[in-house]
């Protein structure tokens, strides 16, 4: 590797900066350390918060329990939202991305004090827009419709928030351009940094689509603009709205790669094909919005098919090639330490006691079977006709976000803690099963709001049974089951999170400081780490027969829940 430019500070103060990982051999630059740190806590604290939330959610759309009166139901739905869906990844990913530029490519930092402006801002807002909410003045859900008005906190906490995670992505766009100009990399950046590049390119996208709606709509909340005309709204804040959930899939995806390659020393099977399935998301991603206007009377037809046809088709290819590439990559370097008996000795004998691992791999499955597949069905015009509106959707959401971003998240934070934060984890036994009892739950909340929604349950009413309701409505006896079944499940969901959270404050707190020889506990690093993370490079095999099956499965499931969703639109036609 080449040596980094010294600069004037010689090379003592250098060495002062940078410390070595006694695990990945990874260099790690203080100022990138410290940032990561201060990120990753913030991001937890939310987390909490909008975990605990959304199991009160929960427990009011189970009818037997029905938690919340109207008011606070909304309140608290609209708390879940901001910062389930936007304050806690954000955070986390911020952290993403100073890894995925600094650690992963052995640079400094660019602008370290410019990152802090940025974090100060991020957390100002994300106070702000929360102290708006829980004061009871901004009600109006993370999609906040116009013409419903929350107070102009509300809206000035999240550009706060939106401005300084703008400054964290030029911070990381900045360390590229150093590390490149330094030299701290050979050849192109590694694959895990390429999709960090596209989650930063597509959060820059976000923001700018905030700046468009919410600037307006701050000065309309204080009075200075008269009018905002909904659809345009909902149109521009939607390029944020599904967007920011973008930002999450290449994020994870990356995260995907980066625990394959740190615990297995895995790398890519192409480096080339995964770097266009990253293009693909840049490219289709931002645009698939659209599944969320599909029922919009003032768009054009052809806008809609463009959007639920050729865009759709490519956003979807891209994660599949994700989808076969890292089960591949792992199936790759299982086979090259000896597990080459049978189809699935590969799988049967990986490191299932890790949780790194444990919980990548959930998340993968999970997010490609409930949150891929949904998203096909909710991206198809005649099928969003029937979804669009109902629990589906947040079933969706819960399929990528839930059990595809945060289980990815939480399954990278057992390596964070030993490797930046540098302690041992607490409660190891604990940490085993935190990710089996989250993607489980989170799995059952997912599936059965899908349920829920396939029968048509509306997804902003707290109260199914329309109790208060001038015109009476049933639902299917099934429904009722349905969302008795979401709540079980998301007890289950709060418990793994709630663990997560545990054994993250204990560690963080309490564990004991990991040694030069670096962690004892089973969250370990395979010796090619830094190589298979920080070096572009290909597996170079394309033998995979437990891969090629898994995707077979997946496929004959994807098509045969896609044609019976053509079977229910077919049982509405003789209503026209």
């Amino acid at each position: 590797m080449a040596a980094v430019a010294t600069g004037t500070g010689g090379l003592a103060a250098l060495a002062a900066r940078f410390r070595t990982c006694p695990v990945t051999g990874l260099r790690v630059d203080a100022a990138a350390e410290t940032l990561i740190k201060a990120n990753a806590v913030a991001a937890v604290v939310f987390l909490a918060i909008g975990g605990f939330l959304g199991l009160l959610v929960a427990l009011t759309r189970w009818q037997a329990v029905h938690l919340l009166g109207p008011d606070t139901f909304y309140l608290v739905l609209t708390a879940h939202g901001v910062n389930a869906l936007l304050l806690w990844v954000i955070f986390f990913e911020v952290a993403v991305l100073y890894f995925a530029s600094a650690v992963v490519l052995n640079s400094r930092l660019a602008a370290p004090q410019a990152a802090w402006a940025g974090f100060v801002l991020m957390v100002v807002g994300s106070l702000a827009v929360n102290w708006a909410i829980l004061r009871g003045d901004s009600s109006v859900m993370f999609t906040s419709y116009v013409p419903m008005q929350a107070s102009p906190l509300f809206y000035l906490g999240l550009i706060l928030f939106a401005v300084g995670a703008l400054v964290a992505c030029c911070v990381f766009f900045g360390t590229l351009v150093i590390a490149k100009d330094e030299k701290t990399y050979e050849g192109s950046v590694p694959l895990v940094t390429f999709g960090a590049i596209a989650a930063a390119i597509i959060a820059v996208f976000t923001i700018a689509s905030g700046a468009i709606i919410l600037i307006p709509t701050f000065l309309w909340s204080l009075g200075y603009i008269r009018h905002i005309d909904s659809l345009m709204y909902k149109l521009v804040w939607w390029g944020m709205g599904h967007s920011s959930q973008q930002i999450n899939v290449a994020a994870h995806v990356a995260v995907w790669y980066l625990i394959a390659g740190v615990v297995l020393g895995a790398k890519p099977i192409s480096e080339k094909v995964g770097r266009i399935a990253f293009l693909f998301y840049l490219l289709f991603l931002p645009i698939a919005a659209a599944h969320h206007m599909l029922v919009e009377p003032g768009l054009s037809a052809e806008w809609k098919v463009f959007n639920t046809s050729y865009a759709m088709y490519l956003a979807v290819l891209g994660s599949m090639i994700h989808g076969m590439a890292v089960p591949g990559a792992i199936e790759a370097a299982q086979r090259a330490r000896g597990y080459t008996n049978g189809v699935f000795e590969w799988l049967r004998k990986a490191p299932w006691d890790n949780p790194a691992f444990s919980g990548m791999f959930l998340s993968l499955v999970l997010f490609g079977f409930l949150g891929g597949i949904s998203g096909v069905v909710l991206g198809a015009e005649q099928l969003n006709i029937m979804m669009h509106n109902t629990l589906y959707v947040p079933g969706h959401f819960h399929g990528t976000v839930v059990a595809g971003t945060t289980l990815a998240f939480m399954a990278v934070t057992y390596l964070v803690l030993p490797l930046i934060f540098r302690r041992e984890i607490v409660f190891p036994t604990l940490a085993k099963w935190q990710p089996w009892l989250f993607g489980i739950g989170v799995a059952g909340t997912s599936l059965f709001m899908l349920g829920a929604g396939t029968l048509g349950v509306s997804r902003r009413h707290w109260d199914i049974t329309f109790s208060d309701a001038v015109l009476g409505f049933d639902y299917p006896p099934t429904a009722f089951l349905m969302l008795a079944l979401n709540g079980i499940f998301a007890i289950l969901a709060a418990i793994g999170g709630a663990l997560y959270v545990i054994v993250t404050v204990a560690t963080v707190l309490f564990g004991k400081r990991v040694g030069p020889e670096g962690p004892t506990t089973p969250v370990t690093a395979a010796p090619a780490a830094a190589k298979a993370v920080g070096q572009y490079g290909s597996a170079g095999t394309l033998h995979l027969p437990g891969t090629y099956v898994l995707i077979t499965v997946f496929l004959v499931a994807f098509v045969l829940y896609y044609f019976v969703n053509w079977r229910y639109l077919s049982e509405l036609w003789p209503m026209s």
